[in-house]
């Protein structure tokens, strides 16, 4: 597969396709956007927010989820905010999210399956690693939401004037619906 995007890219580059995305580092809109890294999202997301290229940060993970208040998203969020001026900050989660209901005990079976020590995760544990939080999944999409959402509104270093919003986006359709 990487040959393959190899020669796109080289392609890609000669033919100078690259010039319609040029933008800055700025997003126009001053807009982060968290959400979840969900193949269905890519394009649609974007297209539902009528955001185009440079005009918002997109953070992108697993549910869309801040699972640590001093994680790579908030750290993210803070460059954001005090280096790229960043001022509304959007947290959307989607219908029929992967996400849900993910089963952290599966998982480590199949770590261990692929090759992962058992003593190797047993160690992590003891260095106070909870795969239960870190690699579950949540119930309730839209209180994993507003959990998002509440911690960044009340992160200690999240300035009082940064607005922040909590929406789901259908995975189909792409409509919209205001949680918090």
């Amino acid at each position: 597969m990487i040959n393959e995007i190899l020669q796109y890219n080289k392609t890609f580059v000669e033919n100078k396709e690259y010039e319609e995305y040029v933008t800055s580092k700025y997003p126009d809109k001053k807009i982060a956007v968290i959400s979840c890294m969900d193949t269905r999202l890519t394009e649609l997301l974007p297209a539902a927010l009528g955001l185009k290229n440079g005009d918002a940060k997109f953070i992108k993970n697993a549910g869309g989820i801040i699972s640590h208040p001093y994680g790579s998203v908030i750290r993210s969020l803070l460059i954001g905010i005090y280096e790229l001026q960043i001022q509304e900050i959007l947290v959307i989660g989607h219908t029929d999210c992967g996400a849900m209901h993910i089963d952290s005990h599966k998982i480590l079976k199949k770590m261990q399956i692929q090759g992962i020590a058992k003593k190797d995760i047993e160690m992590l544990k003891s260095c106070g690693i909870n795969f239960e939080s870190w690699l579950g999944g949540f119930a309730d999409l839209e209180h994993s939401i507003k959990a998002s959402v509440n911690l960044i509104r009340n992160h200690p270093l999240i300035p009082d004037g940064i607005m922040v919003h909590g929406l789901v986006i259908d995975s189909v359709t792409g409509e919209l619906t205001k949680v918090i």
